[in-house]
């Protein structure tokens, strides 16, 4: 299949319903970890799985679906909680979708667990530890020396979030509904 269908078959889930569901369901999940059971240290470091829900939808609807879902969870998650929406981190988030999908969709490599540590982590170096870096910096004014605490809590991260990934892809169970959801 080349790149063109693979696109054209992702544009189409757009239109599903259940897609449109579980990608909702995706974001509501992005939310509740991001947002409500994260573990705050000071005002700029965060843990929490908040991304996890947004490169599950990646890796397995695609990286369209995937960008969608980041910046949906973003923005109505700063709407609810009450924080001012930054451009820049919204794009990072978006781009953590985008970039795990992109990675599982052209991957050429078969080891499901190299596979989606591949896809985690470049999706957090980019979105994660560039982009949305880049936004608190220049929207919030973070010293270089807290984001530079963003790289090792977000290896951490990758190795927890790509093992669920990895997990969720070697389930029949799961790989059968997500069958169910994206067959029309």
């Amino acid at each position: 299949m080349d790149k063109n269908s693979k696109f054209g078959t992702e544009l189409r889930l757009f239109r599903s319903t259940k897609v449109l569901a579980a990608s909702s369901l995706m974001i509501a999940m992005s939310i509740v970890l991001g947002k409500l059971l994260a573990i705050n240290i000071g005002d700029s470091i965060r843990i929490s799985f908040e991304n996890l829900p947004i490169m599950v939808s990646g890796f397995f609807f695609g990286p369209a679906i995937g960008m969608a879902v980041g910046a949906g969870a973003d923005i109505v998650g700063c709407l609810i909680v009450g924080y001012s929406i930054n451009p820049i981190i919204t794009v990072g988030a978006a781009s953590i979708g985008f970039f795990s999908g992109l990675i599982a969709r052209d991957s050429k490599v078969s080891n499901k667990l190299l596979k989606a540590y591949s896809s985690v982590g470049i999706a957090h170096v980019v979105g994660s530890m560039l982009i949305k870096s880049f936004g608190m910096r220049v929207y919030f004014h973070t010293p270089f020396s807290v984001l530079a605490l963003r790289i090792p809590l977000y290896l951490a991260i990758t190795v927890a979030e790509g093992y669920v990934i990895y997990l969720l892809s070697r389930s029949k169970v799961f790989m059968s509904q997500l069958e169910r959801v994206t067959k029309k």
